[in-house]
């Protein structure tokens, strides 16, 4: 697969005071970073993606999902993850079954990019954070393009413990 560098690329803003707390920084690919944190003694990794564009070929689709699951298999299951991504899918409306991976907010119908979201929520014990939410659809709606909206920006947290309340 040949990477057009100037075409994709990911990465994490924080808060000047949390610069310090940095362990670690992995740029995956162009398409893949993450960033380990700890903050009062809790282990925080913050995943950033950004997914090929519906039309792109299936190869590279599922090379971007591949590498997510190597990142996701390399942080020990005690720490906490938070992915923020554009997985440019869409979950859909309602949860239709998947209510152990997320809410039923999205924004109108689950398309295949969708469903491999659902998918890797289930299969690494995620949630789908931002469908949780009850908002007005334009707060929502993470793409506009001719009169299309549409939601394909989301955050998907590890189950487990409360997350540590940080000020972003």
């Amino acid at each position: 697969m040949v990477v057009d560098s100037k075409r994709n690329g990911v990465g994490v803003v924080l808060k000047e005071e949390f610069v310090r707390n940095v362990l670690e920084v992995k740029r995956v690919s162009d398409r893949v970073m993450s960033l380990k944190l700890e903050i009062e003694g809790v282990m925080l990794n913050v995943v950033s993606g950004y997914a090929p564009q519906v039309g792109c070929e299936l190869e590279e689709k599922e090379g971007s999902w591949s590498e997510l699951d190597e990142v996701m298999e390399s942080i020990p299951t005690g720490e906490r993850v938070v992915i923020r991504a554009d997985f440019n899918g869409h979950v859909g409306e309602g949860n239709r079954g998947d209510e152990e991976v997320m809410g039923k907010f999205g924004v109108k119908e689950r398309n295949i990019e969708g469903q491999m979201v659902v998918d890797f929520a289930k299969r690494m014990d995620m949630a789908v954070v931002n469908t949780y939410f009850q908002k007005r659809e334009e707060h929502r709606v993470t793409y506009k393009s001719r009169g299309r909206r549409t939601q394909v920006d989301y955050i998907l947290c590890r189950r487990g413990k409360k997350l540590v309340t940080v000020k972003w």
